[in-house]
């Protein structure tokens, strides 16, 4: 392996850029990207902890590295791999080599089916009425309210726990864990979190071997594959199933607020959710972290070779703003002509499978939002909100809102 693979200790790329990038606003990617990507879109960087990875920040080089099956979450030298971060999820390499594509494959192809399109669509009017039932009840409270106590988490939580097949009385539980395990601050007990999770989704499975239910978790207990791992996928799909989408509604409300001729737009059209959910997942940024990938091989991505063993971080917000792609990209435009799809959910063979179910929660809450609190407004300046910086999945503290 030549010398860039290694840590911290490879003094030959002193002046490489330094992750995290300095950003302005929660609401905009760090301007570092825009230089880096028209200069170089697949380009060397120092990562948080020092080490040395390629940043994808490019959407057709992005796109070629989550299309490409050489470039995977396990790494060939796994003891010497670049680490990302001090996350328990993306700090460094996951799984084994020889396994990882049929893992990958297998998985698919058991939980594909469970959030297929048809199958979440068929979800929406009673996702319509666990939304309804919660702005009623936001309705009744004092103001200011708390958008994200109030609808950005409970929503999610309660639409994967019937999924599942998680008791939505363990909510207070595994949202404690699922907080912890995102801390970027104290990677031991974010660890911790983690062995406590794949513990309740192992204790979980147990019980619907026994008392089978129509719920994935359910079809995961059938599954034939070590019971540790079935565990820690059924741990993954309850912490992305919320956490990603709580974010996402919070992003998407500030960034309506933030512009009012988009909000007044869909309030006055609602049909227009669906296009305002899609501008959404291309503007939202919540965590600036990349995705990790190693080569398994040497490749080319953009032009540039990427040797075996080394590190690469795809960054979909990035790429998401990549003026070559996206006219005007830094505009919200809920309007936006439908182009090039962005790549808030991934691409090609690493799709994310939760892509419809996120879809549906957010086209209901925004078809519904503004429509119910027609008046809706942040009750303190968007400046003043409190990002959740040592957490891996970004947002925020609170929403503070009145109407």
């Amino acid at each position: 392996m030549d010398d860039h693979t290694t840590g911290s200790s490879d003094h030959t790329h002193d002046d490489l850029p330094k992750l995290p990038f300095v950003r302005d606003s929660p609401l905009r990617v760090p301007e570092a990207y825009r230089a880096l990507r028209a200069a170089r879109p697949v380009t060397r960087v120092r990562t948080r902890v020092g080490d040395v990875a390629w940043l994808v920040s490019g959407y057709e080089e992005a796109r070629q590295a989550f299309a490409d099956h050489r470039l995977g979450r396990s790494a060939p030298f796994p003891e010497r791999a670049a680490r990302i971060s001090d996350s328990v999820l993306i700090g460094g390499p996951r799984g084994d080599i020889a396994t990882e594509k049929a893992n990958h494959d297998r998985m698919r192809r058991m939980l594909v089916p469970a959030f297929s399109a048809r199958r979440m669509t068929a979800m929406e009017p009673h996702v319509q009425q666990l939304v309804d039932d919660l702005l009623d009840r936001m309705a009744e409270l004092p103001r200011p309210a708390d958008l994200r106590q109030e609808l950005s988490l409970p929503l999610p939580v309660l639409v994967i726990c019937e999924l599942l097949g998680v008791p939505y009385g363990d909510r207070a539980h595994f949202r404690k864990l699922a907080d912890a395990i995102t801390d970027l601050s104290d990677p031991e007990r974010a660890g911790t979190a983690m062995d406590g999770l794949t513990d309740y989704t192992r204790a979980l499975l147990v019980g619907k071997r026994a008392e089978p239910a129509e719920d994935v978790f359910s079809d995961l207990a059938t599954m034939e594959a070590p019971d540790e791992e079935i565990a820690m996928l059924a741990a993954g799909l309850l912490f992305a199933g919320h956490e990603t989408t709580a974010n996402q509604i919070d992003y998407g409300t500030l960034l309506l607020l933030t512009n009012p001729a988009q909000r007044d737009a869909l309030r006055a059209d609602p049909s227009l959710a669906g296009a305002a959910v899609e501008e959404i997942l291309r503007m939202a940024a919540p965590g600036d972290h990349g995705l990790p990938r190693y080569a398994h091989e040497d490749v080319s991505i953009g032009g540039v070779t990427i040797r075996r063993g080394e590190a690469v971080l795809i960054s979909t917000a990035a790429a998401n703003r990549d003026e070559r792609a996206f006219p005007e990209p830094e505009r919200f435009d809920i309007g936006r002509p439908l182009g090039d799809p962005h790549l808030g959910f991934g691409y090609a063979g690493r799709y994310c499978i939760g892509a419809s179910l996120a879809r549906v929660e957010l086209r209901t809450v925004f078809g519904t939002l503004f429509r119910r609190f027609p008046d809706l407004a942040l009750a303190v300046p968007a400046e003043e909100l409190v990002e959740r910086e040592a957490s891996l999945t970004g947002g925020f503290t609170r929403i503070p809102i009145t109407w």
